[in-house]
C-alpha cells in the first residue's frame, strides 16, 4: 500500500481518537474555541517540525540549553548521594560510574530544588507576572485559564514541578482545570529525562533530540484537546482571562533565603508524598500480576493484556499491519514499565535484521511514547499534588485516574500528527 494511504489513516486517526476522548468522557457541552484553537495549534507546530528544518534546529538548541540549566539541580544531590545521583552513563570527576537509574536519588531531589526555586520566584513577584502573561495569551487563543496556561507551558520542560508554578491557585481550581493540569503532566516529558531517550534511540534516529522536544511541545495542545473533550469546563475558573488581585493576606517570608528554605521544605513534603504513592501503586500492580498468573497462567499479566488492548491504536497511528503486534506490545508495556523501558525496547527491536519498523513508523512511535503515561507517573502526580493541597485529595485522585486515559489519547494524537506529516 502506498505511504500516502497510511498518512491519510494517521490523519483520520487524529479525529477518531479525539472523538474517543469525548465519547468516553462526561459528554457535556464543549468549548468550541478551545478545541478548534488547540487543534490548529497542534497541526501548526507539527508543520513547523516536519516541514521547516530551521524550526527543529531552534527547538533542539532550546532543549540543550534547558538540560544544562536543569542539571544545576543535580549538584546538591551529588554532594549528598555521590554516584547514586548520577544518571545512566554519567561519571564522577574521579571516574566513578553511575549504578543506573535510581528514582529516589535522581528525580526526587530535583523536586526539592524546583520547589525552592519557584518559592523564590514567587517571593520576587516573577511567577505572578508570568501567570498573568499566559492568562492573557491563552485566553485569547484557547480560552484557557491563566493557571492552566502556565502549568501547560511549564510541562514542556518539567514534570511534577509544574504544579509548583500554580500552587496558590490549586485550592480553587475546577475539576476540569485539574484534569487539564494532570493530562499535560502525563502527556509530556521533562527535559531532564530526554537524555535517556536520546541515548536509547540515537543510533537508529540521529535527530531524536529535536523530535523529542517537538513531541513534548505538540502534546500540550493535544492534552488540552483530550482533557477538554473528556471533561469540558462547566464553571468559571478563578484565573480565566484575568487573574485576581495578588493575595496580600498570606504572610510573606521576611527575606529571599527564607523563601528558598520554606520552598525546599515544601518540596520535601512533595517528595515524601510521591515516594509513598509509588510504593502503594507498584505494589498493588505486582499483586494483580500474581492473581492473573494464578488464574490464567504464567504468561498472562497486566502488561500482556495492555498490549492486546492497544492494537487498535497502532492501527489508528497509521502503522503498517505487520507492525501492529510489536508496536502494541511496546505501547502497552509503557503503562507498567514506563516510557524509558519502552524506548529501549523500540531501539532493541529496530536493530534486528531486517528491521521490524520503517523509519516513518519509528518516528510515529517516538512521538506516541513521549509522555509519562504509566501507573507510576499517575502515582507521582497524584501524590505530589495531594501533598500541595491535601484538602483536594479526593478530586485529585478522581481526576488522576481519568488523566491517565486522556494523556494516553493525547500522546496518540501527537503520534497521528507525526504519521500524517513525516515525509520519510
Amino acid at each position: 500500500m502506498d505511504e500516502s494511504i497510511y498518512r491519510l489513516i494517521s490523519l483520520a486517526g487524529f479525529f477518531l481518537v479525539a472523538f474517543m476522548a469525548w465519547v468516553t468522557g462526561s459528554r457535556q457541552k464543549i468549548n468550541t474555541k478551545t478545541i478548534m484553537g488547540s487543534m490548529a495549534l497542534a497541526w501548526i507546530l507539527g508543520t513547523l517540525t516536519f516541514w521547516i528544518s530551521w524550526s527543529r534546529s531552534v527547538l533542539q538548541w532550546v532543549n540543550d540549553f534547558l538540560v544544562v540549566l536543569l542539571s544545576a539541580s543535580q549538584k546538591g544531590a551529588l554532594f549528598l548521594f555521590g554516584p547514586l545521583a548520577l544518571g545512566p552513563g554519567q561519571t564522577l570527576p574521579d571516574g566513578t560510574p553511575s549504578i543506573g537509574f535510581v528514582l529516589a536519588f535522581q528525580v526526587l531531589p530535583s523536586v526539592i530544588f524546583f520547589s525552592a526555586a519557584i518559592s523564590g520566584l514567587y517571593y520576587l513577584g516573577i511567577m505572578q507576572a508570568v501567570v498573568r502573561f499566559f492568562a492573557h495569551i491563552f485566553y485569547r487563543l484557547l480560552a484557557l485559564s491563566g493557571a492552566e496556561s502556565l502549568s501547560a507551558a511549564a510541562n514542556i520542560f518539567v514534570g511534577i514541578e509544574s504544579g509548583l508554578t500554580i500552587q496558590p491557585y490549586l485550592m480553587k481550581m475546577t475539576r476540569s482545570e485539574l484534569l487539564t493540569l494532570m493530562t499535560c503532566m502525563m502527556a509530556t516529558v521533562a527535559s531532564t529525562v530526554m537524555g535517556i531517550y536520546v541515548i536509547a534511540l540515537h543510533d537508529i534516529f540521529p535527530e531524536i533530540a529535536g523530535h523529542l522536544v517537538s513531541a513534548s511541545l505538540i502534546s500540550i495542545p493535544c492534552a488540552v484537546i483530550t482533557s477538554k473533550l473528556s471533561y469540558p469546563e462547566q464553571m468559571i475558573p478563578e484565573t480565566l482571562g484575568e487573574l485576581p488581585p495578588a493575595d496580600t493576606d498570606t504572610p510573606k517570608p521576611s527575606n529571599f533565603m527564607i523563601a528558598l528554605v520554606e520552598g525546599g521544605s515544601q518540596g520535601v513534603k512533595m517528595a515524601v508524598g510521591i515516594a509513598t504513592v509509588l510504593i502503594v501503586v507498584l505494589g498493588l500492580e505486582a499483586l494483580l500480576d500474581l492473581a492473573l498468573a494464578k488464574s490464567f497462567g504464567q504468561n498472562f499479566s497486566v502488561q500482556s493484556l495492555l498490549g492486546w488492548l492497544t492494537v487498535p491504536f497502532s492501527a489508528l497511528l497509521g502503522l503498517h499491519p505487520e507492525e501492529w503486534q510489536l508496536a502494541s506490545q511496546i505501547l502497552g508495556s509503557r503503562f507498567i514499565e514506563t516510557e524509558v523501558s519502552a524506548y529501549f525496547a523500540l531501539a532493541e527491536a529496530q536493530i534486528a535484521d531486517p528491521s521490524p519498523f520503517t523509519q516513518r513508523s519509528v518516528t510515529i512511535l517516538t512521538y506516541a511514547l513521549c509522555g509519562f503515561v504509566h501507573l507510576a507517573s499517575m502515582g507521582i502526580f497524584i501524590g505530589g499534588l495531594t501533598a500541595l493541597v491535601p484538602s483536594r485529595a479526593h478530586d485529585i485522585i478522581v481526576m488522576g485516574g481519568r488523566a491517565l486515559w486522556t494523556a494516553f489519547l493525547a500522546t496518540v494524537l501527537t503520534g497521528c500528527i507525526a504519521g500524517a506529516l513525516v515525509m520519510t
